[in-house]
């Protein structure tokens, strides 16, 4: 199915902050949680009365979604005109699920769930701050699969301090035994203004990360699960398309706080705190802080880049014939097109300096 359009719901509230996060996430604003969800109910219900069209995907990120009421989110979710075949995704921390809320959830509609699991090794879970255990991974692919969620995906985390080659592979090992339809692998990065960035001696090892990442590839490749970008690989026909939508530079609508948005060009985002955000929808006023509009080279650059961290790959005139000697062993030419290969992968970021 081709995405053209999507919405994403950000949902701000978390138990405890990761040292490595820097999203617009706070662990002090539950009491605004029942405001802040009529608030996003309201900010959907004016960008319909103004004539949103259906969407083809909607994203529950954060955050942590799984903290909220699941009925209440549903009812959110309830006011987003959709497609009859809409992939509806929520991300989820282990501990918090349970069976009743992937019940709810799946009688609402969402036929996809993305869980936070990161890693299966207790001491790698305690140096990224995260409050679930490898048991409660586990128990909750089992409540998801029990509740009849037709995909999942499971996000893990690669580089943290003191997490060797066998942790991490272990934690792969452990994460294909669960059977997942879909995996994500990040390499930890240092994001200014967190905790982690004022602790050098806990940084990430790029040495280190590129031999993880030629496992977790060459372990999930050889599961029948092929890359279609370069964090992300999945069974044929499991793919996120929400995901696929924003590598292709469809349009989205975001909605709550710092939510970003973007329609044919030009994007804006929303105030970052929940409580302006609250105050602003609840007063009748706009929500949007910012915004900018991509000219038609910018858009056109920025859509090389996008698809270059895809298995889809770059046009031949994406790069300059002089540039292809020096690029040699990173991409490859596949059908007609020019595509990473695992060591450009590894690379990704300064393989699309080369395009044009």
């Amino acid at each position: 199915m081709a995405v053209r359009s999507g919405a994403y719901v950000h949902i701000p509230f978390c138990a405890r902050r990761c040292d490595y996060c820097a999203f617009a996430t706070w662990t002090d604003r539950h009491h605004l949680t029942t405001r802040y969800l009529a608030g996003v109910r309201t900010e959907i219900e004016r960008a319909v009365e103004n004539g949103m069209e259906p969407v083809d995907s909607i994203f529950v990120g954060g955050g942590t979604p799984s903290m909220v009421p699941p009925d209440e989110l549903i009812g959110v979710l309830d006011a987003i005109p959709r497609t009859g075949d809409a992939e509806v995704t929520i991300e989820c921390n282990p501990d918090d699920v349970t069976l009743d809320m992937m019940q709810v959830f799946r009688a609402g509609g969402v036929n996809r769930i993305s869980l936070g699991v990161q890693s299966l090794a207790p001491h790698v879970l305690a140096a990224l701050g995260r409050t679930h255990d490898p048991v409660s991974v586990g128990r909750a692919v089992e409540h998801i699969r029990a509740a009849g969620v037709p995909t999942f995906n499971l996000d893990i985390i690669y580089g943290a301090a003191g997490e060797s080659l066998a942790d991490w592979e272990a934690t792969v090992r452990g994460i294909l035994a669960l059977d997942p339809p879909h995996v994500s692998a990040y390499g930890l990065t240092v994001e200014p203004g967190t905790p982690l960035a004022t602790t050098p001696e806990r940084h990430p090892d790029d040495d280190d990360q590129a031999d993880k990442y030629e496992m977790v590839d060459e372990l999930l490749t050889a599961s029948g699960r092929p890359w279609y970008e370069v964090s992300n690989w999945a069974h044929p026909g499991h793919e996120c398309r929400h995901n696929l939508m924003t590598w292709g530079q469809g349009d989205y609508r975001g909605f709550g706080c710092a939510a970003h948005s973007h329609v044919s060009g030009r994007r804006w985002w929303n105030v970052r705190t929940p409580d302006r955000y609250v105050d602003l929808v609840e007063g009748g006023r706009p929500v949007e802080a910012s915004g900018e509009t991509l000219d038609a080279d910018a858009r056109h650059l920025e859509s090389l880049h996008l698809a270059l961290r895809t298995r889809d790959g770059v046009p031949r005139d994406a790069f300059d014939a002089s540039d292809i000697e020096q690029l040699e062993g990173l991409v490859e030419w596949v059908g007609d097109r020019w595509v990473l290969t695992r060591a450009g992968r590894l690379l990704a970021n300064e393989v699309s300096l080369r395009v044009r």
